[in-house]
């Protein structure tokens, strides 16, 4: 029983830690974790994260994908499925979420134009973050890559989640009965289906981006509710440290869990690029609004805030 006991709070500490930099998707509530199921990769010649220190800014930054590689695949080198920019401004508490469908058509440096998921399969988490850069004109810090079908054990392991839904939708194979607008509870099954289904949803894929960061706020308020407990972030680096795929040092993580512990609920803003639906190549792709990208970008650089998404 103990044994068991202590598994399940190892990985609820990692699943806090992953999670609030991840915009909580997909991590695995114990301490069998496998590296190839999360990586956290460090962009090369990214800025340490300064969290209280006397840099210009107290803002890291974090490319979050979801990844539904198959068995066997390398998640680093697939297309990434939910994408998310995050930023975390330690020393306000404040953060935000850039949320880019996956389908965007863009620049991908020494690729040619292509959708944005496709640069984690060409060049792994580095040429995403270069792509990223180029359309929003914030290079990550680092990429945070985990599985999905990590996420609904995570999400049970903190007793579910409550998300505000301002519009009733469903799937008819995965949620028959649908998502009734206002507040809902959600076990890990209906949290992953929440932040997935699109095809009920007027604007698709950018309906279901905004889900996955209602997703993120759910999770916020309760892994912050942990944050202040004696030695939950020093444990919650530690576990991290030892069950995923890390290049950042040790105490680039330490330093990184200390930033995310500090967000306050309250002070979460998000943001969905917005484009028009197009075609190439008789394939349906996203055509992003890149003036809007640059402009969200030059908004959250400094602090870690969005108050307008226009």
């Amino acid at each position: 029983m103990r044994a068991r006991t202590i598994g399940r709070t190892r990985g609820l500490r990692l699943a806090a830690l992953a999670t609030v930099l991840a915009v909580g998707i997909g991590v695995a509530p114990t301490s069998t974790v496998k590296p190839t199921d999360m990586a956290l990769v460090q962009v090369q010649k990214a800025s340490s994260v300064d969290v209280g220190g006397d840099g210009d800014s107290d803002v890291v930054w974090i490319m979050a994908v979801g990844s539904d590689a198959r068995p066997g695949e390398d998640m680093t080198r697939t297309r990434g499925d939910a994408l998310q920019l995050i930023g975390l401004d330690a020393r306000t508490g404040a953060a935000t979420a850039i949320g880019i469908p996956r389908d965007s058509y863009v620049s991908i440096p020494g690729y040619g134009s292509d959708r944005i998921n496709a640069s984690l399969y060409y060049g792994g988490p580095q040429l995403l973050a270069d792509t990223v850069g180029d359309l929003v004109g914030i290079e990550p810090d680092f990429v945070f890559v985990t599985r999905f079908e990590k996420f609904k054990a995570m999400v049970d392991s903190i007793g579910g989640i409550d998300v505000d839904n301002p519009v009733a939708f469903s799937d008819p194979y995965l949620k028959p009965k649908g998502f009734a607008v206002g507040e809902q509870h959600l076990n890990g099954y209906l949290a992953l289906t929440f932040a997935r289904v699109r095809k009920d949803l007027l604007r698709g894929d950018f309906d279901r981006s905004a889900n996955q960061q209602r997703v993120l706020r759910g999770i916020a308020a309760k892994i912050r509710a942990r944050a202040d407990r004696p030695g939950f972030i020093e444990d919650g680096a530690t576990t991290a440290l030892e069950n995923m795929a890390v290049t950042a040092s040790p105490t680039e993580v330490y330093r990184l869990a200390r930033a995310a512990a500090t967000i306050r609920p309250g002070k979460i803003t998000s943001c969905v690029l917005q484009g028009d639906i197009g075609d190439v190549g008789g394939a349906s792709v996203v055509l992003p609004y890149t003036d809007q990208a640059k402009r969200l970008g030059d908004r959250a650089r400094d602090d870690a805030t969005l108050e307008s998404c226009t």
